[in-house]
């Protein structure tokens, strides 16, 4: 198992930038993707983005292209995912997520694929 540490998130006027970072510890970070999800009020939790554990697989959804952008530092055990041109729809809480499996070939997107979680940090966005 794995834990998770969210923090950078606050609020935000549209157009503006925040920078979410996560912390992990309690095992080998470096050979398992991380992945952000989000969940806005009265919605389902939603993927976001996701980085193998090399760091060479990245996949974002559609909406966030261009404007997100999730890295990875294995020395500092820490994912971040780098947020601009935020806008209102984006107001969510976010959640990091570690994969169940290590060193997966492919990246996944499917919340059952990550087993680890952590307690979500809130992002707000005003207009």
């Amino acid at each position: 198992q794995v834990q998770l540490v969210e923090s950078g998130g606050g609020l935000v006027q549209a157009g503006g930038s925040l920078r979410l970072s996560c912390a992990a510890s309690g095992r080998a970070f470096s050979t398992y993707a991380m992945g952000w999800f989000r969940q806005a009020p009265g919605k389902e939790r939603e993927f976001v983005a996701a980085i193998s554990w090399s760091g060479g697989s990245i996949h974002y959804v559609d909406r966030v292209k261009g404007r997100f952008t999730i890295s990875r530092d294995n020395a500092k055990n820490t994912v971040y995912l780098q947020m601009n041109s935020l806008k209102p729809e984006d107001t969510a809480v976010y959640y990091c997520a570690a994969d169940r499996a290590a060193l997966r070939v492919r990246v996944s997107r499917l919340e059952g694929d990550f087993g680890s979680w952590g307690q979500g940090t809130q992002v707000t966005v005003s207009s």
